[in-house]
């Protein structure tokens, strides 16, 4: 699988993944080949390039769950976009409570895990794509947290706007998780802006003390940094700030490597930046190391986990391809653990069904 940038693209190119249209409209499917009109339609859409299979390389397996995922994605980015832009101009927004309660019916209900797959992000969609995945990610947190309707909505509504002021800095600052001082100062000054563009736009007073909050302590706006511990966040702030910072670790951009799942639940686990019980409700609601994942262990070897551990999601069992020797990593004392998640060019997680059936049935 290769990425090719949308100047780059030729006809007879077989896409890796699927081209949705604004209403979530399948427009070109996997593994069709490109024509002039395909790439052109690319071109209308603002990508900035699309995976692509190499000549001889078969299509790879995706589930329908995985599918639907993508397409919800691609839909509903058009109009968190329209959203925020109109919100930059002091207008209301038109999509934000439809797509709140979208997201809220789609992954706020139920307590089946996802595969929570990352798309590529440039430096332009960023906030767009940050904004739709945070609040996907609120939703499916704040089920697991048992929050109940009306701050729910509050939470996810939040969550798509809650990054507005970033459309008022550099794009640069806008996707790095990283600020020098002038940095700190553009984001500043846009947050002094931000609550009256708000305001303006007629968002409830509730909604903007929650996206304040989260800002001061994700951008260090305020005088406390957020340590978990603070009393005067409420469980929405918390939940908001998790949010936020799983999937800016975790998120595909053109100049730098992501972050895997499985490092950054570590680092929440090992570490007392977040309470364990937010943690295990993001844990709750992906798929991270389940049946099938492969992984690198500290040892040096590749393997497959057999099965999954509830009670320490970091240790479950895993089969080494080198000799099919069994560990169990919660016995291991430490000699042997897993180093990280093996991933495709397009950060999926690799998935080997085949060798897990066979590890089964033997």
């Amino acid at each position: 699988m290769l990425f090719v940038k949308t100047e780059d693209l030729k006809q007879g190119m077989r896409l890796a993944k699927p081209i949705y249209s604004k209403t979530g409209v399948l427009l070109y499917g996997r593994d069709t080949k490109l024509t002039e009109q395909g790439i052109a339609s690319i071109k209308n859409f603002d990508l900035i390039g699309i995976y692509i299979l190499e000549p001889a390389e078969p299509l790879p397996p995706m589930s329908d769950e995985d599918v639907e995922f993508e397409r919800f994605q691609a839909m509903a980015v058009f109009g968190i976009k329209e959203d925020l832009q109109a919100l930059v101009s002091r207008k209301e927004p038109k999509n934000l409570e439809k797509m709140a309660d979208l997201i809220i019916a789609t992954y706020g209900r139920g307590y089946k895990k996802i595969n929570f797959t990352q798309n590529l992000r440039s430096p332009e969609d960023y906030v767009y794509k940050h904004s739709l995945n945070v609040a996907i990610l609120c939703a499916l947190i704040g089920r697991n947290m048992n929050e109940s309707s009306n701050d729910m909505r509050e939470l996810v509504m939040a969550a798509l706007i809650h990054d507005v002021l970033l459309l008022l800095v550099d794009n640069r600052i806008a996707c790095s998780n990283e600020y020098n001082d002038d940095d700190r100062e553009a984001v500043r000054i846009a947050f002094a802006e931000e609550n009256n563009m708000l305001e303006m736009a007629n968002i409830p007073q509730g909604i903007r003390r929650i996206i304040a909050t989260v800002q001061r302590e994700v951008y260090g706006l305020g005088s406390n940094v957020y340590e978990g511990r603070e009393k005067n966040l409420t469980t929405q702030t918390k939940i908001l700030i998790l949010a936020d910072t799983y999937d800016r670790l975790t998120a595909m951009k053109l100049d730098e490597e992501p972050t895997s799942e499985f490092r950054v639940v570590k680092s929440l686990y090992e570490g007392n930046s977040v309470e364990r019980k937010l943690v295990n409700a993001l844990t709750a609601s992906i798929n991270i190391l389940i049946p099938g994942v492969c992984v690198e262990l500290t040892n040096g070897e590749k393997g497959l986990v057999l099965t999954e551990n509830r009670d320490n999601l970091l240790k479950p069992t895993v089969l080494g391809f080198n000799n099919n020797k069994v560990y169990n990593l919660e016995q291991t004392n430490e000699s042997v653990q897993i180093k990280d998640i093996m991933k495709t060019m397009d950060n999926r997680t690799i998935i080997d069904k085949k060798t897990l059936e066979e590890a089964i049935r033997d």
